[in-house]
């Protein structure tokens, strides 16, 4: 049986399966999955997308294949890890079909994951912290909310991936239970957890080798002279020894980076990649470019539209040149199709430690909280169906999620609250948002605030809106 029979049969899981587990056979196997993927992403594009923006989605899938591959070629994920991510990312997640009963119940498809904030506690104090952590605070889901949100969007959505963050994920813990617990609890789930590594000893890496359904994404600003300058003195030191401690017993992990005005050239250049990718072993790299919210929320270290037009060509020429497996929360919303906020198919919605529900960790609005929710009797579906939620969805079908490709908007700005503010600030206003917090309470009564944000995205419009016309749009680029 050739490999186009294998494929034929059904048989694909098996197949990629062996591929990353055998280098004589993932050699062979590679290419013809490659081209498998350019056949189902770029030629048959099902949803009439302008062929670029299929060509971006084939060229980051084919960088995580090749990222995966490496990875296991390095030694660095242990065979225990490895068929465990197999069985829950692969199986679960990436390959899964078990997600057409849920279609067929909302009438819609639900979302591919939840992003959980389960505490605010956090062992650091960055500057400009989004989720205003400190060491202080007390406020936290309980076990049981925690199980329930992961056992509903499992049995309700057929969603089997789940992303934390925090406060410091770490250092939640109820009832003498933690982090760990929760995803032993949860066998089938994958977690991604972006953490600050401090906390990763080698006895943590240990217990994270015998899960084998978590992969830490850790926070750096740049190298020792950035991240130390933003998370404190001697936290950089810290992080490396985590990696250290992964890398040893075969655990994946990837970078998280925050992107800034100070320090955009430094995150997207080759030493940066060559000391993380390469020297390290990271596996895959996450770039968020600040946003104004939360602590000390000021626009002034917001890269400027010209680093941010600069960061999206050098973040896709990692991704096609040294298939790195790099995404931008921004620059990649062509690989997305657009906004994932608001429970989109394919995106997420945020649940934090007290129970507030928002479109997206960077929408600091709401109209739910997870308590009252469960409280009624009700359940996750709720929040889908959520006039806010609603609104948003209904502003990315419009600017192009629904839309042939001659009707799509600038996916190069995808953002409803950073390159569409008026949008979103009109729809928290019509759909009764409240802030969350004191810095959103700050900004949403700011008139400098309101005119600055809206100013950045006409401004980044105006700048990429030719990268956009020429490089997506264009008669030979578009299949309508």
């Amino acid at each position: 049986m050739n490999l186009e029979q294998i494929f034929q049969k059904g048989a694909f899981r098996s197949l990629i399966r062996t591929a990353f587990s055998n280098g004589v056979v993932r050699r062979t196997a590679l290419p013809f999955v490659e081209k498998k993927m350019w056949q189902r992403i770029v030629e048959n594009n099902t949803n009439t997308f302008p062929l670029q923006v299929q060509r971006d989605k084939y060229d980051i899938s084919l960088a995580m294949l090749h990222s995966v591959a490496r990875s296991v070629d390095r030694g660095l994920i242990s065979k225990g890890v490895l068929d465990r991510l197999l069985r829950t990312l692969l199986d679960n997640v990436v390959l899964s079909d078990r997600r057409q009963h849920a279609i067929d119940r909302l009438g819609f498809e639900p979302p591919l994951f939840v992003l959980v904030s389960p505490g605010k506690r956090c062992n650091l104090r960055c500057t400009g912290c989004y989720a205003c952590s400190d060491s202080q605070s007390a406020a936290k889901l309980d076990w049981d909310t925690f199980d329930r949100i992961l056992t509903e969007k499992q049995q309700l959505w057929g969603s089997y991936f789940t992303v934390i963050s925090g406060g410091e994920p770490f250092m939640w813990q109820d009832n003498g239970l933690d982090l760990l617990d929760m995803a032993l609890r949860h066998p089938s789930q994958f977690f991604l957890v972006y953490t600050n590594g401090t906390l990763i000893t080698k006895s943590v890496a240990k217990e994270l080798a015998k899960l084998g359904n978590i992969t830490p994404a850790i926070s750096v600003e740049g190298f020792q002279e950035q991240t130390d300058k933003r998370r404190g003195k001697g936290v950089h030191k810290r992080i490396l020894q985590a990696m250290e401690n992964l890398r040893e017993v075969g655990v994946p992990f990837g970078i998280s980076v925050t992107g800034s005005r100070e320090n955009a050239e430094i995150v997207t250049s080759d030493e940066f990649n060559d000391f993380y990718f390469d020297e390290q072993g990271a596996t895959y790299g996450w770039i968020f470019q600040y946003m104004p919210i939360g602590r000390e929320h000021s626009l002034k270290p917001m890269v400027t539209p010209q680093q941010r037009l600069e960061m999206y060509n050098r973040t896709w020429r990692l991704v096609r040149e040294r298939k790195i497996f790099v995404a931008d929360f921004w620059n990649s919303g062509t690989a997305s199709s657009g906004c994932i906020a608001a429970a989109r198919p394919g995106g997420y919605f945020y649940i934090n430690w007290d129970g507030t529900v928002t479109p997206c960790a960077f929408i600091p609005y709401s109209t739910h909280n997870i308590f009252d929710v469960f409280g009624k009797g009700e359940n996750l579906d709720t929040i889908l169906n959520s006039p806010f939620f609603k609104r948003i969805r209904q502003w990315q079908d419009e600017y192009g999620y629904t839309q042939s490709a001659k009707n799509i908007g600038n996916w190069l700005c995808p953002c409803i609250g950073r390159d569409h503010f008026e949008v979103l600030f009109n729809a928290v206003q019509d759909c009764q948002a409240k802030p969350i917090d004191k810095g959103a309470v700050d900004a949403l009564a700011d008139p400098k605030y309101h005119s600055g944000m809206v100013a950045y995205g006409s401004n980044y419009h105006h700048l990429s809106n030719k990268v956009w016309a020429e490089h997506y749009m264009a008669k030979q680029a578009v299949n309508s």
